[in-house]
């Protein structure tokens, strides 16, 4: 699967900021936004699919949750004549994972290591 990705995205210099973070955080936060990621990490889409792949919800409604996604670096689109597609950008989730869930994952698993051994 290729991924797309803006290394240009948010601020100016090498490492992301807490606001960076604080932005896929805010993305992720709805359940809405989370179900269009799984579909666009199937495959990518074209908006129009992905308004099909969404009947509960108007065009309106999936723009404006695209709108925060893009903002928060998690979806790229490009035009591709009338279409424009959307594309995940997998690297704000990792970079998510390596600086908060990675480590409380090694400490809890350590942690029951230890009662374990206890």
């Amino acid at each position: 699967m290729l991924y797309f990705y803006n290394m240009n995205a948010g601020s100016s210099n090498d490492e992301p900021s807490d606001g960076d973070d604080d932005r896929v955080f805010k993305a992720l936060a709805s359940a809405t936004r989370r179900r269009m990621l799984d579909l666009l990490k199937a495959a990518p889409r074209s908006t129009g699919a992905l308004c099909a792949a969404l009947p509960e919800l108007d065009r309106t409604t999936v723009l404006q949750h695209l709108r925060v996604l893009e903002a928060a670096g998690l979806v790229n689109g490009r035009r591709v004549g009338r279409e424009r597609h959307l594309s995940l950008a997998p690297l704000p989730i990792k970079r998510i994972h390596d600086r908060w869930i990675s480590d409380y994952m090694h400490a809890a698993v350590d942690l029951l290591g230890r009662l374990d051994e206890s």
